[in-house]
């Protein structure tokens, strides 16, 4: 196994290293971390806690990864922080564990970008190529599925569930949960209709997207309760597998309501 280490990195020696990791200057891995194989610390980068970095993820200078979570009910128990392959992660950007309150983990997938400032609270879920853009923060339990967007400055409340292919406007608070293909946005963030752009750039057809469309007009229109509009798509589109994951995602128990249109 080949390694690149700076000679003033300081590495437990009960820290686990893979083939062809790279530690640039003053970086410090602490005695319960594992780097997987091609993983690059560019310099100034602490990791620390029970956590695991995937293959291929590159940390840019001074971010701080597995640090004990900022919450005052942590009582210094074992959780982890798990990280998949093929991430970048910039500068400054900030992830916790999880704690006993939640699932004892923190949960990082594959080929996501976390930029600059960029935070990931403690028991969070985030799925494969997500983007958070600058300054842009998670607090503790969200989940977000593969394919999301969060742009820069946004905040997003605790435990709430954010959809695949969703995507949230920059400087938007989000304090409710935001269905699959969603187009989110304001201060007190608002569903502004659904991510047609970002769908289409990841291979969605105009017959789906036009579908999608009718779909949510159905759901999200002035008929009837919620409750009612939601077994009327179900019902309009039971054949359709993605207008289906909508309807799967707003049944879901959950401990906030749905993002909706402003009212008119």
């Amino acid at each position: 196994m080949s390694k690149s280490i700076h000679p003033t990195a300081v590495i437990d020696e009960n820290a686990s290293l893979g083939a062809d990791v790279v530690i640039g200057a003053f970086c410090v891995v602490g005695p319960h971390v594992t780097l997987e194989d091609g993983v690059e610390l560019k310099s100034h980068v602490v990791v620390d806690g029970h956590t695991t970095v995937g293959a291929g993820t590159v940390i840019h200078p001074f971010a701080s990864i597995g640090g004990m979570p900022q919450d005052l009910k942590y009582a210094g128990e074992a959780s982890t922080l798990v990280i998949g392959k093929n991430n970048v992660i910039r500068e400054h950007v900030t992830m916790n564990p999880g704690t006993k309150d939640g699932a004892m983990t923190t949960t990082i997938g594959d080929n996501c970008l976390f930029m600059m400032g960029a935070h990931v609270a403690h028991d969070c879920v985030v799925g494969n190529r997500v983007i958070l853009a600058n300054n842009a923060t998670l607090a503790g339990h969200v989940q977000v599925g593969d394919f999301v967007i969060i742009g820069g400055l946004s905040a997003v409340h605790q435990f709430i569930r954010i959809g695949h292919h969703a995507i949230i406007g920059g400087m938007s608070g989000v304090e409710a949960d935001v269905i699959p293909y969603g187009r989110v946005k304001g201060e007190r963030a608002g569903l502004a209709g659904l991510n047609l752009i970002g769908l289409e750039r990841n291979g969605f057809d105009k017959t789906q997207l036009k579908l999608l469309q009718k779909a949510f007009g159905t759901l999200f229109g002035r008929d009837g309760t919620l409750d009612e509009r939601i077994d009327a798509t179900a019902a309009a589109f039971s054949d359709n597998e993605t207008v289906q994951a909508i309807v799967t995602f707003v049944r879901e128990p959950s401990k906030f309501p749905l993002c909706q249109p402003p009212k008119k």
